[in-house]
């Protein structure tokens, strides 16, 4: 049985203070939270709803993406 796989990125919004998640593999995937494990758990149930998937073993592969500056 071959598994569905989609990859999904999570980055950092430095002015609202939460991470955004969004996929090319998930049209219509937008969503956000404060911390990384409630947003990949939100994305767990969002991406199946969003492909119609219901029932359906898939993959998701997150990739986080934090920019800083730092001034020295």
């Amino acid at each position: 049985m071959t598994m569905n796989e989609y990859t999904v990125l999570l980055t950092w919004d430095n002015e609202a203070y939460v991470w955004l998640a969004s996929s090319e593999d998930v049209p219509g995937l937008a969503l956000e939270a404060g911390s990384l494990d409630a947003l990949m758990e939100r994305v767990k149930y969002a991406v199946p709803d969003l492909l119609d998937l219901k029932g359906t073993d898939i993959k998701i592969n997150f990739k986080a993406e934090r920019l800083t500056e730092v001034h020295i």
